[in-house]
């Protein structure tokens, strides 16, 4: 997998902007927040991913790695394609998409073009648990917490051999008992194991 590329860019097209990496030029497709940081002639680093179909090769590109793992991870959730996914990437920056999936906020979601109200609902259900921590923002609230225990526990409890269905029921019966404070993950994992271990 070609993980990043650098060297001059040689030409800037709507979607896309030509970089010359040891003499040969990589066409390499990007949102428009990207393209409009690069200038022909000068050098630029863009991380990548390499998209393999039957008919093509197509290197899509990103300001920074992080970019790039959100765009890999939003190619995970059912119907979801490069071109959306791109999409959400020149509509929202990364933390935001993150709290959009996290808080289950649909509005967001939707504001991208492509993206209906059941396709973002999806792509909350099958992506909320992966999303990793929240970062902070407006009205965040204490969201990396609440994303970094949730995560932890459901990973705990699906390497016990239950369900990715009861992970989730049992990270959001918890999320429910919290009143201030979070507990150590420890605390919550066990809390959560009781809960499952009722349901058996």
């Amino acid at each position: 997998m070609i993980a990043s590329v650098r060297g001059v860019v040689t030409a800037i097209l709507p979607d896309s902007a030509v970089v010359e990496v040891g003499g040969v030029g990589m066409r390499v497709f990007c949102a428009p927040n990207t393209l409009a940081s690069l200038r022909t002639g000068a050098e630029a680093r863009l991380a990548t991913t390499l998209i393999v179909r039957e008919d093509s090769l197509t290197l899509y590109g990103f300001a920074d790695d992080d970019e790039r793992q959100l765009f890999e991870l939003l190619l995970t959730a059912n119907g979801v394609g490069p071109r959306i996914a791109q999409a959400v990437l020149a509509v929202h920056q990364p933390d935001a998409v993150r709290r959009a999936i996290g808080g289950g906020d649909i509005a967001a979601l939707t504001q991208v073009p492509g993206i209906g109200k059941r396709g973002a609902e999806k792509m909350i259900v099958e992506l909320k648990g992966k999303i990793g921590p929240v970062g902070l923002g407006d009205g965040a609230g204490a969201g990396v917490l609440a994303g970094a225990w949730q995560e932890q526990v459901r990973q705990g409890v699906l390497a016990l051999g239950w369900t990715a269905t009861q992970a989730d029921q049992a990270v959001a019966a918890i999320a429910e008992t919290l009143d201030g404070d979070v507990p150590p993950v420890p605390v919550l994992l066990r809390q959560a194991i009781r809960l499952l271990g009722k349901s058996r």
